[in-house]
């Protein structure tokens, strides 16, 4: 009876939004990590607690937050409508952008920490033998720092598999189309389906489990 039930276009669409939203996070969060890192400048600190805000935020709060940005009546819906005719509620590609700003913090914190302990004076070095920024950050900075990154791109991987608040404001639930398996869980519990709900949160426990304990032997490998 559960094989019969069970639907697996959540978990194929859990990991596709997941996966699209970590690898967002991952771009923008290690680049803003390593300016914040290297930076100095006026309102540092507001721009590190402002990037940090999706981790303490009600999921609502943020969901209505990324509905007035990327609606089709938001600062950038209206123009993306407009202009070509691009809505991004109630797609799987809201749920991505939703998914990315949940799980950025993660990326942003980790990666931060990881080239703060970088030691400067190798970066220097490289510098004084005519390397460009762009080269010092890829050839030094990056791979000193890559498994703190790694460790905190695990860890939004599955932040993102888990999205649920956020994601049903921009998103919505709708089967075969938004529908996660956090909303799939959702949806089998309030229909009293035990089964079902039991074995989605099975799997999604079981790759959660999986990724917090890689990470936490690359952070051990790492320290």
């Amino acid at each position: 009876m559960i094989y019969n039930s069970l639907n697996l276009s959540p978990l194929w669409l859990t990991l596709k939004v997941a996966s699209l939203a970590t690898l967002c996070a991952f771009c923008a969060g290690v680049l803003i990590a390593f300016f914040m890192s290297r930076g100095r400048f006026a309102g540092k600190d507001w721009i590190d607690s402002a990037l940090a805000l999706p981790m303490v935020l009600p999921p609502t709060v943020l969901g209505y937050y990324l509905i007035v940005m990327i609606g089709r009546k938001g600062w950038i819906g209206e123009w993306l409508y407009e202009s070509f005719g691009i809505s991004l509620i109630f797609t799987w590609q809201g749920a991505v952008i939703a998914s990315a700003v949940v799980s950025l913090p993660l990326v942003f914190k980790s990666a931060r920490a990881a080239f703060e302990g970088v030691d400067k004076n190798l970066e220097n070095a490289a510098r004084t033998l005519g390397s460009s920024e762009i080269a010092v950050f890829f050839r030094v900075s990056f791979p000193l720092a890559w498994r703190g990154i790694l460790a905190g791109t695990m860890l939004a991987f599955a932040r993102a598999m888990g999205e649920f608040g956020a994601t049903l404001m921009v998103a919505g639930n709708l089967p075969g189309k938004t529908q996660t398996l956090s909303m799939a869980v959702y949806d089998a519990v309030q229909a009293g389906n035990d089964s079902l709900a039991t074995t989605l949160v099975v799997i999604t426990s079981s790759v959660c489990i999986l990724i917090l304990y890689l990470s936490g032997k690359i952070l051990k490998v790492e320290n």
